[in-house]
């Protein structure tokens, strides 16, 4: 088992800045990477970016590259998503999710554990 929580969604206007964390607990030694995700209502839930557990290789969806940075220390169990630049298309629930194997990381599908989502407002 793994526990994720997640902290530091908010409001914010266009142009500024959030950073998101997501602290991993449990059965952490088998992780192999985190990933973002976020979702709208009545929409899917899409990938954001990823990052290996070791923290050596991200992955961006294209609309955030640029403007989101995935973070992860080595031997720390915490990740984060500094997202710069907010556009009000990018207001979310944001949800942080673990994985056990590498195949595709934007395939929302193949992570194991969730966190609980983190609301993210960007304002116009």
């Amino acid at each position: 088992q793994v526990q994720l929580v997640e902290s530091g969604g908010g409001l914010v206007q266009t142009g500024g800045s959030l950073r998101l964390s997501c602290a991993a607990s449990g059965l952490t030694y088998s992780l192999i990477a985190m990933g973002w995700f976020r979702q709208t209502p009545g929409k899917e839930r899409t990938f954001v970016a990823a990052v290996t557990w070791s923290g050596d290789r991200q992955w961006y969806e294209e609309s955030v590259k640029g403007r989101f940075t995935i973070s992860k220390e080595n031997g720390k169990n915490a990740a984060f998503l500094q997202m710069n630049s907010l556009k009000p298309e990018d207001t979310a629930v944001y949800y942080c999710a673990v994985r056990f194997s590498l195949g595709r990381v934007t395939n929302a599908a193949e992570y194991n554990y969730w966190g609980q989502g983190a609301q993210v407002t960007v304002s116009s």
